[in-house]
Formats: structure tokens, sequence, C-alpha cells
């Protein structure tokens, strides 16, 4: 399950402690659902958080910012701990939660250091997104009506922790991890690790982590209900189902919808097992395959909606 940033902190909601603790245990009251029938790992998106500590950390000038890798991992600990704790209230309590820091390698010749497109932090109008990127030297891109800082999203290309998060679930342990898509790092000319300074797409990194651990699927939950075509216009088409090689025909969002189309074709092309995009508060419908847009090999073509 890879839980976007917007489904934990619902789009222009203050970012403070109690907004994502309510939300988080909305999210849990689903999880703890599927749980009851499946073995479940848990991944989340960061973008809202570590935007936020950006800000934060900009305030404070009596010395240099924080890099968005130690921000990233700080805000794994907190997301991490909030649903650790809601979930665990709710499910049996000897079954055993666990938040893993997750390590992501990444390529630092990536082009996407040449072209920030993943968006963090909260939303701002036209006059205070010119302003920051005035002051800041931000990138700021378009997010619906209004603004948003985008930072480079480079592809995730190895998860390091993978074999303890592999050890954590052939024993049964609720494991939290890829949190944010997971700490972006590479390896300098002596094979020692280091962080780099951008965010990693959680779709795209909770899709390699389904992948590695051969899931039995992947689902990502997010705040629209299905996948649409030529979406927010008087066009717009929800697909209800359609097959790798037909979505991937069609143009999205690099910042919103984009990745997950891509995370899902890529998981569905490399296993051969489901993929579904869908509304958090649906999730038990989605998993008797009553809600979201479903990606699957057994799929001819598009199938669309009223």
């Amino acid at each position: 399950m890879a839980l976007g940033g917007n489904a934990l902190l619902r789009r222009g909601q203050a970012l403070n402690a109690e907004n994502q603790r309510e939300n988080i245990r909305i999210a849990v009251r689903q999880l703890a659902e599927v749980h009851k029938d499946h073995q479940l790992v848990i991944a989340h998106g960061n973008g809202p958080q570590v935007g936020l500590l950006a800000l934060m950390d900009a305030a404070y000038s009596a010395v240099d910012p924080y890099p968005l890798d130690v921000l990233g991992a700080e805000t794994v600990g907190m997301i991490g701990y909030m649903i650790e704790q809601e979930l665990g209230n709710i499910i049996p309590f000897e079954d055993h939660i666990v938040t893993v820091l997750t390590q992501v390698l990444v390529d630092p010749a990536d082009p996407a250091f040449q072209h920030p497109t993943k968006p963090v932090g909260p939303i701002y109008d036209r006059l205070e997104a010119d302003r920051l990127r005035s002051e800041k030297g931000w990138s700021m891109a378009p997010d619906g009506e209004h603004f948003r800082r985008v930072v480079p999203s480079p592809l995730p290309r190895r998860i390091i922790e993978i074999s303890a998060i592999r050890l954590l679930v052939d024993n049964g342990v609720v494991v939290i991890c890829a949190g944010g898509g997971g700490i972006p790092t590479a390896y300098d000319d002596e094979q020692k690790l280091y962080g780099v300074e951008a965010v990693i797409d959680k779709d795209l990194a909770s899709a390699l982590l389904s992948t590695e651990l051969d899931a039995e699927m992947f689902v990502m939950l997010t705040d629209v209900a299905n996948v649409y075509t030529d979406f927010g216009t008087p066009q717009q088409r929800v697909i209800r189902a359609a097959h790798p090689a037909a979505l991937e025909q069609l143009d999205f969002a690099a910042g919103s919808m984009g990745p997950k189309i891509r995370g899902a074709c890529e998981f569905v092309r490399k296993t051969g097992h489901r993929s579904v995009i869908g509304q958090l508060s649906e999730l038990v419908d989605i998993m008797k395959g009553r809600a979201g847009t479903l990606v699957s090999n057994d799929i001819d073509g598009i199938v669309y909606g009223d």
C-alpha cells in the first residue's frame, strides 16, 4: 500500500500535527480492515511534510539549511511513528509493526537533477510563489490554481535495506518502509554511501519495493477515486481498468498521476500481478475489485466508465 502525501494531509489543509494524526487515524481504519486478510507492507508520501521542514529550516539562519535527504529521514520517522501508533491501537496486540528507515540508491547523473518536477511543501498563490522563487532560488510549478515548490526527483535504482525488509515480511511483521520514496543516496568513488539533495517519487520507489517483494497486489492510494483522461476538463473520462501497454500511450501530469501510472505499469509488467490506483476511503472496495482503476495484463486495452 502506497499512501499519497495528499491522502495523509488533504490539499490546502494546515500542516500541523493534529491534522496529520487525524488523517492517519482515518487511513489506518481502512488498512486495519485489509490487514485482517492480507499481509501489509506500507509506504507513504512526504511531499507536504518535507516541504514544511524545509521552510522551518530556512527560517533559522544561524546555520546552513539541512539537506533534503536529512529532512526526508525526519519525515519518515514522524509519519512512521504516527502510523505505527494509530494502526497498533486497532489491530491485534500480538501483531507487530515496525518502521524501517529506507535508503534508496539513485544515479547522481540522472537528468532529473537538471529538471525539478517533484512538488514539496504547501501551496502558494502566484505572488507568494514569485517571491519565494526570487528570494530562495526555488523552482516553482503550477498545482491546479496554485503553485508549489518542485525539487529533483531521480529514479530509484536499488533499495539498500531490501534484505532486512524481506526478512521482516517473511516473519509476518507489518512493515512501514520506503517512506517518502526512501532517503536518496548514492555511492562515492570509494563505494561509500552519501545523501543526495532530492526527493524520490514514492510511487516509483513503492513499485520497486513491491516488485522486489513479489507482492500479490500493489495499491496506490490518493485523494481521487480513479485515473482520468483530460482530468479537470469537461472532457474528462474515468478509466476503470487498463492494460499497461495501452495506459502508457496516454499523457499524464509528471508531478501527480504520471509517476503512479509508470509505477503501476512497471510492477504489472515485471511481476504479472495487479496494481490499483484509487481513493484511500475506498480501500476495502478496491481490494474487492469494486473501486479504483485496475492495471492488469488481463485487460484488453482500456475500459472507460461513465
